[in-house]
């Protein structure tokens, strides 16, 4: 869909919606319509926190442009969790209390989001997740009870597409490095799977808690063991560590992981080390094609420079629209929790977003907007995240849709 298009999309919702109230037009100005965005804003995992606030930003000028919510601006309540999963905690708890939002978009870290879900769950309160990929994320509450959505790669997914694509190139002893975080035990145990459904083995497993500095005797202990690829799985500036250890080696085993080995504070901290990483994606910044482009150039034209982490500010922005559309969905202009999960659950227009052509991304059964055919394999490349392979480039080119279980 052309881009103008899309915004005539929007604009139509908004009067769909407006038709609803015939006397909105003389009614005083209402008030905004809040939504919480909660992530690391600050920290070691800033990069990706402030990446996907940046998208949600990109989303909101643009709805805000054209209306809002039957006139009601929509404005977001911020909150800076600091990857900390008490903090995290604490600040949900505030968002459904005294801050009276309506729904809420955030968490980037597996472990913080764990931490703080029960706190919509109770409250009846819509959260949709752009970026904590770990599988538990939507494995703690039944799917038609459920509060929590996602606009991310589950890992569950992404570990079987990594293994897959390992096995193509004809790698078969795998070294997993995990953080002890809800994320990197998540993540092992994924791979651990995906492995054991390809009917292998990791050869060696090293698992370490956050700030580590020096893998260099694990790393020792990898290549003693005949492994002839790493994954890793951690966030950026561990993940530094163990491209460090494997170049102080002059070990060329291939480095592979998911997103996070795209992440600025990797790539700058790894140097040289971190040339050659292959990194799981849904969205590379190249515009490839006119919605990605427009996407793009939003977003430098409001932040300006390169997007720090791109798969974080797409999903974000993304994640907004989604629950805009379900918001223009609510005809009695009740913004109640339970209304906004069922127009979720049972979307009625079709979203063409960066990430994917949303048509009925979630269900009563389904949390999950990402399936694996949205899936590229991207590769660090003098410094910036590129397509790995021209396939995955060619495939790029066309948005994809969710697959939809047939059961």
């Amino acid at each position: 869909m052309p881009v103008q298009d899309l915004f005539r999309t929007l604009a139509a919702a908004v009067a769909a919606a407006a038709l609803s109230f015939p006397c909105a037009a003389v009614q005083p100005p209402a008030a905004p319509v809040r939504i919480g965005v909660i992530g690391p804003m600050s920290g070691g995992s800033s990069d990706f926190g402030q990446s996907m606030l940046n998208g949600i930003r990109v989303a909101v000028a643009e709805i805000n442009a054209v209306g809002g919510y039957l006139g009601r601006p929509i404005e977001l309540v911020v909150k800076d969790d600091r990857a900390d999963p008490d903090t995290g905690l604490k600040l949900s708890q505030e968002l459904v209390g005294a801050d009276k939002v309506v729904a809420t978009l955030g968490f980037c870290n597996t472990g913080v989001a764990l931490r703080a879900m029960p706190v919509f769950e109770q409250a009846k309160s819509p959260l949709i997740v752009p970026c904590a990929a770990g599988s538990p994320v939507t494995q703690q509450t039944d799917p038609a009870a459920s509060y929590v959505f996602r606009v991310a790669p589950s890992e569950e997914i992404k570990a079987p597409f990594m293994v897959q694509d390992i096995v193509r190139r004809g790698l078969t002893k795998v070294a997993i490095f995990s953080d002890d975080t809800a994320y990197g035990v998540s993540g092992r145990n994924d791979v651990v799977k995906a492995l054991a459904a390809a009917g292998l083995k990791p050869v060696h497993l090293t698992s370490f808690a956050l700030g580590v500095k020096d893998l260099g005797s694990e790393m020792a202990a990898a290549r003693a063991a005949g492994a002839d690829v790493i994954v890793a799985y951690t966030v950026g500036p561990e993940n530094a560590v163990i491209a460090k250890a494997r170049s102080a080696l002059k070990w060329q085993a291939p480095l592979v992981g998911p997103w996070t080995l795209s992440f600025p504070n990797f790539i700058r901290a790894a140097g040289a080390a971190a040339e050659g990483a292959f990194t799981v994606q849904t969205f590379i910044a190249q515009p490839s094609n006119e919605r990605r482009s427009a996407f793009i150039s939003a977003y430098r034209r409001m932040h300006g420079g390169l997007i720090p982490v791109p798969m974080a500010a797409a999903q974000g922005y993304d994640a907004m629209f989604l629950l805009m559309y379900s918001l223009f969905g609510i005809r009695d202009g009740n913004l109640a929790g339970p209304a906004i999960k069922h127009q979720l659950e049972n979307a009625q227009r079709v979203y063409y977003g960066v990430v994917s052509t949303y048509e009925k991304p979630f269900s009563a059964k389904s949390k999950e907007a990402v399936t694996v055919n949205m899936l590229v394999m991207g590769q660090v490349k003098n410094g910036a995240v590129v397509f790995a392979y021209p396939d995955d480039a060619r495939k790029n080119l066309f948005i994809q849709r969710k697959v939809q279980n047939p059961s």
